[in-house]
């Protein structure tokens, strides 16, 4: 492997690094899925979205047929990476679209459904916007569990049931919904279908879950009889499974490069504040134990870059990842707990206050951080689902049940 990245690439890096300066100069700057909760910001985040789709940038890997550059694996990772920097909004676009909604459409989608959805997602428009459906409240990790369910009547299925933990929902025009097709399947992995739902539909109902940081990015949804045409079920009817299972693939892969940007800007500035603030008469960096959590938390950051920098490698060799997407989301929520927990430990209570001076920014992102890292870990399976992957299919142990 080539541990330096191309004249091309490094030309890509720091033209997102200009546009970033020159977009979002002196606007405070909210990044990740905060960015859907308040009008004002979403609005800002899809206006970005145009201006990344229009530069060529929000899903440049993507073919050129689908609306992308037919950029390399490694043009993608740095554009992500420098955009996870510097707090770009919209680099995602609610995340689902861009990072599985699309990629999955291309390997299992019909040709009609790719022709109407991908072009939307690359365009940066609103009709582009995904969340995804997963998740139920008797259904985390162990999705198979699903309840909701999509009877077929005719040319619909007539869909019932609940989602819980939904991001974007209240935002998005479309859904990547997990439903149950076949009650009376031998397995229960076996009669479950993906299907493609019209957020406008009626029947659905939207309910908002505020988080600790007061942020709204989940929701409960409803299902009441919501007709659903057969032809957005996507792949085969009952193999919605493993259909699932790539798509969950894409969803962990997409995280490294993401928080690795983003942590290693929020380590930076705390670096900064750290040598900066005098504590005992002395700056705070000159402090042993300080010294030594900023160095442990650099070195995950590095250990994480690595990781995502393998699995792009491998992309770029015709590999196909199995393991190594879960490993990575399993160390990338270890690697933001640590980092959210010593950043909020080196601030000390001024984290927990709202003050109004030079550091008050710095504070606040590690105070969202500190509330957040919980149910950011949740997200896309918990570490032991992750650990169960990497254990049967890198370590070769027995499944658990």
């Amino acid at each position: 492997m080539e541990f330096r990245f191309s004249q091309k690439e490094e030309k890509l890096r720091e033209d997102v690094r200009n546009f970033a300066r020159a977009e979002t100069a002196g606007r405070e700057i909210v990044s990740g899925m905060e960015e859907e909760s308040r009008d004002e910001d979403w609005g800002f985040a899809m206006s970005m979205s145009k201006k990344l789709a229009q530069k060529g940038w929000l899903t440049m890997a993507w073919p050129k047929e689908y609306g992308g550059q037919g950029a390399s694996f490694f043009e993608q990772h740095v554009y992500i990476d420098e955009a996870s920097y510097w707090g770009i909004p919209g680099t995602t676009m609610g995340v689902s679209g861009i990072g599985w909604v699309g990629p999955s459409l291309m390997i299992f989608g019909s040709e009609e459904q790719r022709k109407k959805y991908l072009p939307s997602i690359a365009a940066g428009e609103p009709d582009g916007v995904w969340c995804t459906g997963y998740s139920e409240p008797n259904a985390g990790s162990d999705v198979a569990n699903i309840q909701t369910n999509a009877i077929r009547e005719g040319d619909h299925y007539i869909l019932n049931g609940q989602k819980i933990w939904t991001s974007c929902a209240h935002r998005a025009r479309w859904c990547w919904l997990a439903a149950r097709t076949d009650p009376n399947a031998s397995k229960k992995q076996h009669g479950i279908s993906l299907i493609i739902l019209d957020m406008k539909s009626p029947g659905i109902t939207i309910k908002p879950i505020v988080n600790y940081a007061g942020i709204h990015i989940f929701n409960e949804l409803f299902f009441d009889n919501v007709k659903v045409p057969v032809m957005n079920l996507v792949g085969t009817e009952n193999r919605g499974w493993y259909h699932l299972m790539q798509s969950l693939a894409f969803e962990r892969h997409s995280f490294a490069p993401q928080f690795y940007g983003k942590g290693r800007r929020a380590l930076e500035f705390m670096v900064k504040f750290c040598n900066e603030i005098r504590y005992n008469g002395k700056p705070l960096a000159v402090n042993a134990v300080t010294r030594h959590k900023l160095a442990e938390r650099a070195i995950e950051l590095e250990t994480l870059k690595m990781f995502g920098y393998e699995i792009t490698w491998k992309m770029s060799k015709g590999l196909i990842p199995v393991y190594e997407a879960a490993r990575n989301k399993a160390y990338c929520d270890f690697v933001m707990q640590r980092l959210a927990i010593t950043g909020t430990e080196i601030i000390g209570a001024y984290s927990q206050v709202d003050i109004n001076y030079k550091w008050s920014k710095l504070m606040a992102n590690f105070t969202r951080l500190y509330m957040m890292f919980p149910g950011l870990a949740l997200a896309g399976g918990t570490g032991e689902v992750q650990k169960n992957i990497v254990g049967q299919f890198k370590l070769g142990l027995p499944r658990a049940y």
